[in-house]
């Protein structure tokens, strides 16, 4: 499995509107990827944290590569204050994971 922990900073107002942005990429499907969770930071009124875990990183990659997914990105980035780099795991098992 390959995962990916993120968080980044909507510009002042936005994480409301950033976190729909976020989520409707549910809605167009996502093969091969077995968990997406977007979170708010409740220390931080601005902070977002996405969780994702994907069959492999080639399922990521192919997701990433889809065109409704790019327009949903390019959306969403004007709204994104700061992105800190996101954090690659080899999620092991889990709830929901197999």
């Amino acid at each position: 499995m390959y995962g990916l922990i993120g968080r980044m900073t909507a510009r002042a107002g936005q994480r409301e509107a950033l976190t729909a942005i976020l989520l409707d990429r549910v809605a167009l499907g996502m093969p091969g990827c077995l968990s997406y969770v977007v979170s708010h930071d409740p220390a931080d009124p601005e902070a977002i944290r996405v969780s994702e875990v994907w069959i492999n990183e080639a399922a990521h990659r192919d997701a990433l590569a889809d065109e409704a997914v790019k327009t949903l990105l390019r959306r969403g980035l004007p709204l994104i204050a700061t992105f800190e780099d996101a954090t690659v795991t080899t999620p092991v098992g889990g709830l929901g994971l197999g």
